[in-house]
């Protein structure tokens, strides 16, 4: 009889252990992140690589007002990380109300940085930037801008849902601190990320 199965007798149904000395949600979540990084990666060079290869390649971005909200923005996310972290050590340290409060101010600060990109998107839209036109140069651009940016945000709406609910399920006592620390890796991935976009998406195309 096996290790498991003598386990199993009069104790009920026996686990596997983890694999990598890590609980298998955290490893899922690892996971997770690698190949969402491998996605956003791909999707980054593809983006530069079109970038240099056009000669007529846009500069819509104005130092102001353009570039302060995505300093804004920036600051918003970044913000939101450290509110997170703290929800985590609040959760870790059995502090349950402080760990709910700051899990959801960091959905509070998502919130406020999807609302300034959407209206970003909108005052592009206005400009008559689509998926397959813009009024400055190569017609890749918006298509290309709308795309990494859209995927970015998207990630944004789904770690506030994701936080929402593990924040709720936690003061119901349903989620454990170490749920609040998993979704906490995915949202400082997302604020990681945007990291690479700031940079290659807006600097690189500031007005000359």
């Amino acid at each position: 009889m096996s290790q498991a199965d003598i386990a199993q007798v009069g104790h009920g149904p026996a686990y596997e252990a983890p694999p990598f000395a890590i609980p298998s949600k955290k490893l899922v979540m690892w996971l997770f992140i690698i190949s969402d990084a491998v996605t956003f990666g791909a999707m980054l060079y593809g983006y530069g690589y079109l970038r240099n290869a056009s000669s007529d390649w846009p500069t819509p971005f104005k130092f102001s007002p353009s570039i302060v909200n995505v300093m804004i923005m920036t600051f918003v996310l970044i913000t939101s990380s450290l509110t997170m972290l703290i929800g985590v050590r609040k959760a870790q340290s059995g502090d349950r109300f402080g760990a709910i409060n700051w899990t959801f101010i960091t959905v509070l600060l998502g919130l406020v940085f999807a609302g300034l990109h959407i209206r970003e998107w909108i005052g592009l839209i206005h400009e008559g930037v689509t998926l397959s036109a813009n009024p400055w140069g190569s017609k890749q651009f918006g298509a290309l801008f709308f795309s990494i940016t859209g995927l970015h945000l998207t990630h944004v709406f789904g770690g506030v849902i994701a936080l929402t609910v593990v924040a709720l399920g936690f003061k119901r006592g349903r989620y454990k601190a170490a749920d609040i620390e998993i979704w906490g890796l995915y949202w400082h991935f997302v604020d990681l990320v945007w990291m690479f976009v700031v940079p290659l998406v807006y600097l690189l195309n500031l007005e000359k």
